[in-house]
C-alpha cells in the first residue's frame, strides 16, 4: 500500500448507477479526477489559471482495477498517493467504501505536463509537490 497524502469523501448518486444497480465503470474516472483536482487546489494549483499560463497537466495513461462495486447512496473515501518518475507524476488512487473500508478500486494515473504546447517540466508542479515526494523523487 502506498502512503496516502490526500483523501476525499464522496457519496454515490442515483444517476451514476447502471441497470445492475451498481456504479457504472466510467464514473470511477470522474471520482478519481475530482480527487486529483481537489488535491491540486489544496496545494495552491488552479487548473484554469495554469491553462491561462500555458501549463496543462494531461493524463498519459490510466490503469484501473475494480474490486468491489459501489451502489447508490454508498459513501466512499477516495485516497491519493504521489510519486514522480522523470517528467511523469504517478497518482496512485484507491477508493474504499466508507462503512467497512472495503477496497473498491485501485488506480494509477500517469500525468505529464504540456508547457506552452510542448511536453515538459512544470516548475510550479515540482514546487507544489516537493513536500509530498521522497528525497530521490525530487
Amino acid at each position: 500500500m502506498s502512503k496516502y497524502i490526500f483523501e476525499l469523501e464522496m457519496k454515490v448518486r442515483d444517476y451514476e448507477c447502471d441497470l445492475q444497480g451498481i456504479v457504472n465503470n466510467a464514473n470511477y474516472q470522474h471520482y478519481i479526477e475530482h480527487t486529483r483536482h481537489e488535491f491540486l487546489a489544496q496545494t495552491g494549483l488552479n487548473i484554469a489559471q495554469l491553462h491561462a499560463e500555458g501549463v496543462d497537466p494531461v493524463v498519459a495513461r490510466l490503469q484501473m482495477a475494480f474490486k468491489t462495486p459501489l451502489q447508490s447512496g454508498d459513501a466512499f473515501i477516495s485516497r491519493l498517493a504521489l510519486k514522480k518518475e522523470g517528467i511523469r507524476y504517478l497518482f496512485i488512487q484507491d477508493i474504499y467504501r466508507k462503512c467497512d473500508e472495503k477496497l473498491v478500486l485501485k488506480a494509477v494515473v500517469d500525468a505529464v505536463c504540456r508547457v506552452n504546447g510542448r511536453l515538459g517540466v512544470s516548475e510550479r508542479f515540482d514546487k507544489a509537490f516537493t513536500p509530498f515526494l521522497d528525497d530521490e523523487q525530487r
